[in-house]
C-alpha cells in the first residue's frame, strides 16, 4: 500500500477535527496544526465533505465538524474518500488483475495483501487514534 501525501494529510486533518470536537475547526487552523499547505488541504476537505465524513459551516464562526461520531469513522473510510481503492496493481483495482501460467496464483497474494490492509484500516477509528494520542502525550 502506498500512502500518498493527500491520504496522509486527510487522515491527519480528520484526527485534528475529531480531537477538537465539538468545536468547529477552521481550514487555516488545520493547515497550521498539521503543517499542510492550505490550498492543498482545501481540496482534501472538499473530498471529505462530498464523501459524507465532514460538515462545513459557513460564516465568521464557521469551520469543519465530523458528519458522524469519531467512533463510526474508520481510517479506511478516510483513505477511500480521498484515494479510492486501498490497493491497486498496475493502476487497477486488485480484484480485476489477471495472470496466466506460473503467475496465476499471484492474484491471490495481492488479494490477501488487500484483505490484511483492510483488516487494519477498517477497524481503527478516529476515536481510538485520538484517545491513544492523548494518552501518550
Amino acid at each position: 500500500m502506498y500512502v500518498s501525501a493527500r491520504t496522509d494529510y486527510a487522515v491527519r486533518a480528520m484526527l485534528t477535527i475529531a480531537a477538537g470536537h465539538p468545536q468547529l475547526v477552521k481550514a487555516a487552523a488545520l493547515a497550521a496544526a498539521q503543517d499542510i499547505p492550505l490550498s492543498f488541504l482545501q481540496g482534501i476537505l472538499l473530498d471529505l465533505r462530498r464523501a459524507g465524513l465532514l460538515h462545513s459551516h459557513r460564516g465568521v464562526d464557521g469551520g469543519y465538524s465530523l458528519a458522524r461520531p469519531a467512533e463510526e469513522i474508520t481510517v479506511g473510510d478516510v483513505v477511500r474518500s480521498v484515494g479510492g481503492a486501498l490497493t491497486m496493481v498496475r493502476g487497477l483495482p486488485t480484484g480485476t488483475t489477471t495472470y496466466h501460467g506460473v503467475a496465476t496464483g499471484l492474484k491471490d497474494v495481492w488479494l490477501a495483501v488487500e484483505q490484511a490492509i483492510e483488516g487494519v484500516v477498517n477497524h481503527r477509528t478516529l476515536a481510538e487514534l485520538t484517545v491513544s494520542a492523548v494518552s501518550t502525550n
